[in-house]
């Protein structure tokens, strides 16, 4: 015999103790009374917005019911998508993650539903409800995991996408992770992928992964860009509709990583070799607007990091012409001054140059950069918030070590922070070397501050690792 569904026994309940009659209920809740003496006398389901307006005509929370849907009419019947993608939805609508996690193990044991899934995990991802969508993914990627499609590779990138964050121990296990199944992407689609991939290892100081990304992004988008003229020819449509940026911009991406690897290895002449490489852009074939800005941008780019290179390399002549340089860039974004300012910190440190100066004269723009704000843009997200960590230990270094101890720690303190946020132990690491180094100039208040930050730290590691983890 079937048992009464246990939302039905408490809809009894709610009736009864209420004096209700199925009409006077349906009238109060807006849903139809065949449906509800359906639901009642057959136990044929209602749908899940018809749950809601009946879980707020007897007074109860949004999804109040949801589990007790789940378990009465999903796992306890046969699956049924009509059914199971709207409950997906208002439970991601809801951040019932939990509930959706049931849902996905109860019907991911049949490939049938992968297609299914998979669409509405992209439609989850498309609206920003990426915790949700993350769940879809991964059980669509466990159900495919020996299939060796596409949809599977997609499904990683979007995994690989939503787990990148704060954590760069977390970012690199990622980062890893998703590498193997670029290769399985469309090529049109691999070249965002690489260019991802290429800012999460950026940010992780893995200058070889960085420059084999580069490369790999280079030789890809020049057979596409050429493979795009060829069908232009042809008249057929162009394949870079699905690309973030013109892809003529991902060859010459490619060149600005590749300096950035040279100069990360204090080989500035070969870093300038490729920036001039990316400067010259003679090559390009389009000359609509969007091409034009991304035009203009690089040779921006590359005059600035040409002073940077000759500046680094010795030439500490051009240290004021660079400022000029920065003082006169259109459209003074903080993502590129705090670059453009390090730049200025590293030269000031390695040269022993007095920057007192250029300091004060950047003094709003440095103190905003304390304030960072979420991006969804991989180069943002990843490679900015480490530079923010970079130029306040140069900071800090610089004031040590011109005596300004106050706002030296103050520095310190801001880079020793972003880098447990990042959970860069190379960089923490650093950071309290050179607190041990001038801590006889800390004013009490300031050596309890910084020592309890490192218990505070230390205690996190080892709660988290069983000791305190120094891979990075």
């Amino acid at each position: 015999m079937e048992h009464t569904p246990k939302i039905l026994a408490e809809l009894d309940n709610y009736l009864r103790e209420n004096n209700l009659t199925i009409a006077e209920f349906a009238e109060r809740s807006g849903v139809h009374q065949r449906t509800l003496n359906t639901w009642v006398t057959k136990h044929r389901p209602v749908a899940i917005h018809q749950l809601d307006r009946i879980t707020l005509a007897m007074g109860l929370p949004e999804g109040y019911y949801y589990d007790r849907y789940i378990d009465d009419y999903i796992i306890e019947r046969s699956p049924d998508w009509r059914r199971i993608e709207p409950v997906l939805y208002r439970c991601a609508e809801l951040d019932k993650l939990e509930a959706i996690k049931r849902v996905v193990g109860h019907i991911m044991d049949k490939l049938l539903y992968s297609p299914k899934l998979f669409d509405a995990a992209e439609k989850l991802f498309a609206q920003g409800r990426h915790a949700a969508a993350l769940l879809l993914f991964e059980g669509v990627a466990e159900a495919e995991k020996y299939q060796h499609s596409e949809r599977l590779a997609i499904c990683q990138y979007r995994i690989f996408t939503i787990q990148i964050g704060d954590d760069q121990n977390l970012n690199l296990r990622a980062a890893t992770i998703f590498e193997a199944f670029v290769e399985r992407l469309d090529e049109i689609d691999q070249l965002d992928a690489l260019k991802d991939l290429a800012n999460v290892y950026r940010s992780l100081r893995l200058w070889d992964k960085v420059d084999e990304m580069a490369r790999k992004m280079r030789d890809k988008a020049e057979i596409q860009y050429t493979l795009k003229h060829q069908q232009k020819k042809q008249k057929r449509v162009e394949p870079d509709r699905r690309l973030s940026r013109p892809m003529f911009v991902y060859i010459t991406y490619a060149d600005l990583l590749c300096a950035i690897v040279c100069d990360a290895q204090g080989d500035y002449q070969q870093a300038l070799d490729y920036t001039y490489a990316y400067a010259n852009l003679d090559w390009v074939k389009e000359t609509d607007e969007d091409t034009l800005h991304w035009i203009k941008l690089y040779q921006h780019w590359a005059k600035g990091n040409t002073y940077v290179n000759k500046l680094l390399s010795g030439d500490t002549s051009l240290l004021l012409d660079y400022v000029e340089y920065i003082c006169t860039s259109p459209g003074k974004s903080e993502k590129e001054m705090v670059a453009k300012l390090m730049n200025v910190m590293i030269a000031a440190n390695q040269y022993q140059i007095d920057v007192n100066e250029i300091l004060q004269r950047f003094e709003t723009e440095i103190d905003s950069f304390a304030q960072q704000r979420p991006s969804a843009d991989m180069y943002t997200q990843q490679v900015v918030p480490d530079q923010y960590a970079r130029f306040g230990y140069e900071l800090a270094y610089y004031y040590l070590h011109k005596g300004m101890y106050s706002v030296g720690f103050k520095h310190l303190m801001n880079a020793s922070l972003k880098a447990n946020i990042l959970n860069n132990e190379t960089y923490f690491i650093n950071c309290m070397g050179l607190f041990v180094r001038f801590q006889v100039h800390a004013v009490p208040e300031t050596k309890a501050e910084y020592f309890n930050l490192i218990e505070k730290v230390w205690l996190n590691n080892v709660k988290k690792n069983g000791s305190f983890d120094q891979r990075n």
